[in-house]
């Protein structure tokens, strides 16, 4: 997808309203010229020239961006989700969850592209297998509140890329272009009203090619002063959103200093556009760890030009592979290391036969006050 080098400096700024090139307080001789191979995650989005792959003009038709959220309450884990259940589906809730991440939604398959019609045929998969989308925090807080028979799968969204969530501009009135990931899912929603407003959308503030919250400087037809709206109706409307460092750099390659300051300037943007917001997760940029692990999900960073720090400290950080993850009711579950499945052919699909074969997946008991073990988990 992405095949851009990190330039020797990319100017950093406090709100995302500045372009990627403007200020910056790190070392203008330093430089990250590798491309991370042999992983699953994306090249670096870094400030640059614009890759033309995925921009895409407007098109006509789409639902309003103020789609209320369902009305199932599966954003707040205050209500089961309701659904047929299934008998034949043995309740589980020691099993393995699916978290499957996602980048571009677009014209065509790629490593990290999927074609719009996959992707909704993605979601009738789910829904057709017994899965119902939740957010991390939900699973965090382990309110994940199922009818008997379903599972559980988290749906993250990588970059903050223009083809995930685009308006249309008609006379003035802001409408979700249905092509985009966003319209997709909101069109699907029409008929499928139990599928909440619960995917987790991983952010970038200051990168190139358009992935500036959702678009911005006309790339994929999106206008810059669009960015900000579409983060707060997100976040009005029960969607999660995850820090994925300002402008996606390698952090393996940058000392601790530059690495806090990533993360926690994605944090202010993110600030900026929800006031108050809490983000909880972080999703590492090509799965690179910094050298310092521990400040992928803790840290600082203090603005030399007002004195101001600015702290963060997640719960959750999302590696880029490494297949489903464990329950959080399960000991050994670690949200700070935290496995995805990078959706690519029809690996949804495949583990999801793995897991219902080996009798590991995460099935629903209905009972919000009681976890369901199998025979085997329950003796120990």
């Amino acid at each position: 997808m992405y095949r851009l080098l990190p330039l020797s400096v990319i100017a950093l700024a406090l709100a995302c309203a500045k372009s990627p090139d403007s200020d910056s307080t790190m070392d203008t001789g330093r430089a990250a010229t590798a491309v991370a191979t042999g992983r699953d995650g994306a090249a670096p989005i870094t400030s640059g020239a614009p890759t033309t792959e995925g921009t895409m003009a407007p098109v006509s038709g789409g639902g309003a961006p103020t789609n209320p959220a369902s009305a199932t309450g599966a954003s707040t884990g205050a209500a089961v989700i309701p659904g047929t259940a299934n008998p034949a589906r043995v309740p589980n809730e020691m099993g393995r969850i699916m978290v499957l991440e996602y980048h571009i939604i677009g014209d065509k398959d790629s490593q990290y592209g999927r074609e719009r019609g996959h992707f909704r045929r993605d979601l009738e998969l789910l829904y057709a297998r017994g899965f119902r989308p939740v957010t991390m925090n939900q699973v965090l807080d382990r309110k994940i509140n199922l009818a008997r028979g379903l599972s559980p799968v988290v749906m993250v969204f990588d970059d903050a890329s223009p083809e995930q969530f685009g308006y249309i501009d008609r006379n003035g009135k802001l409408e979700t272009d249905p092509r985009t990931g966003m319209g997709i899912w909101l069109d699907f929603q029409k008929t499928h009203k139990e599928w909440g407003n619960t995917a987790v959308f991983c952010l970038l503030s200051g990168a190139s090619a358009g992935h500036n919250f959702f678009g911005d400087k006309g790339i994929g037809g999106q206008k810059t002063e669009w960015r900000f709206p579409k983060i707060k109706w997100l976040a009005d409307n029960g969607f999660e959103l995850c820090n994925h460092t300002l402008w996606h750099a390698q952090l393996s390659k940058f000392p601790d200093a530059f690495v806090q300051q990533q993360i926690a300037q994605l944090q202010l943007a993110v600030d900026s556009a929800v006031p108050g917001y809490r983000i909880r997760s972080m999703a590492l940029p090509q799965g690179l760890w910094p050298k310092n692990r521990a400040l992928a999900s803790r840290g600082s960073w203090t603005n030399p030009k007002d004195g101001k720090t600015t702290s963060y400290n997640y719960e959750v950080v999302f590696e880029v592979a490494g297949g489903p993850m464990r329950s959080p009711y399960d000991p050994a579950f670690n949200g700070l290391s935290t496995p995805r499945v990078q959706v690519i052919g029809n690996v949804i699909e495949q583990t999801i036969d793995k897991l219902e074969k080996a009798g590991n997946l995460y099935i629903s008991d209905g009972n919000p006050s009681s976890v369901a073990k199998p025979a085997a988990v329950a003796a120990r």
